[in-house]
């Protein structure tokens, strides 16, 4: 049925700008299960600030002198 449909306004478009429209807005969830602004939630365990990133590399570099006696790569 969707294929009908996506048919049918690719014939009523003018130009390739106006399809791409098109099948965005008949492929898009429905307005009720959209989130304010288009954002993601976030996942949780992966997000991270740049201060925690930071933590994380010193110790994965402090590790890494550790296995290999300081020595580099």
């Amino acid at each position: 049925m969707l294929n009908a449909a996506e048919v049918s306004m690719d014939q009523a478009a003018e130009d390739d700008a106006e399809r791409a429209k098109n099948r965005a807005r008949l492929y898009a969830p429905p307005k009720s299960q959209r989130r304010p602004g288009g954002r993601r939630p976030p996942v949780p365990g992966v997000s991270m600030t740049a201060a925690q990133a930071q933590a994380l590399t010193a110790k994965l570099a402090a590790e890494d002198a550790r296995l290999t006696g300081g020595r580099a790569g």
